[in-house]
């Protein structure tokens, strides 16, 4: 049995279908998550206590953003879904048996990694950050830095945790291999904390606090390169 030819027109038009599904799928999560704002609100201010808005738009400007992150978490399978069967397309008929392996693995890998980000990474984050308040500096976080901060790290978390996963399926398709992987290990790390000073404020702890998981996750993904 041969493998369909998929011309870029068609991988296009793919993609192109994918995202508008997951955009509206992503839509219509936030809106289900908007009813339930101020039951998570409580939940999401406990690292830091009382917060304060300083513009009379703030507040309901970030409900829309606990609403819209919500939304993201709540579809995050339907999303993560739609990305499999795009991959899915392109590969040989061979390869595509991988896709059911891996699809549900990424979900559960972005739960972790989510969780990890929100328990461990923004408490220590948030500590070191307050620990800088005196009596000259009284720290007064506004709403919507404060979600901005917490969803961002948490879904950042949720992606790079895919990390071993994707070195895992590279090596599986035959793209990468362990001793590959190995010798790019510097040339990695280096990558690594460029992408951690991207995706997170302009503090050196934060970043450091991305770059050393992903380094762990890069080694863990070497591993699973090996045994594959």
């Amino acid at each position: 049995m041969t493998d369909k030819k998929i011309t870029l027109v068609d991988h296009i038009e793919e993609l192109r279908s994918r995202i508008i599904k997951s955009i509206i799928f992503i839509i219509t999560c936030s809106v289900f998550v908007y009813n339930f704002v101020g039951e998570f609100l409580p939940i999401l201010a406990k690292p830091v206590g009382k917060l304060v808005f300083i513009a009379p738009q703030e507040a309901f400007v970030t409900n829309i953003q606990i609403a819209f992150i919500g939304g993201l978490f709540l579809s995050s399978p339907f999303v993560l879904y739609q990305l499999w069967r795009f991959i899915a397309a392109g590969l040989k008929s061979d390869e595509k048996k991988y896709v059911l392996i891996f699809g549900p693995l990424s979900f559960v890998f972005f739960l972790v990694g989510c969780a990890f980000g929100y328990f461990i990474i923004v408490p220590i984050g948030m500590r070191f950050l307050l620990s800088f308040s005196s009596d000259f500096m009284t720290p007064m976080i506004t709403i919507s830095k404060y979600i901005s901060f917490l969803g961002l790290l948490t879904l950042v978390f949720g992606l790079v945790f895919q990390l071993p996963l994707v070195i895992l399926f590279l090596t599986k398709i035959g793209i990468v291999d362990s001793k590959f992987l190995s010798k790019r290990r510097r040339e990695a790390i280096v990558i690594i904390f460029i992408v951690a000073s991207i995706l997170t404020p302009p503090d050196v702890i934060t970043q450091v606090l991305m770059a050393l998981p992903l380094i762990i996750l890069y080694e863990l993904g070497i591993i699973f390169s090996k045994f594959a």
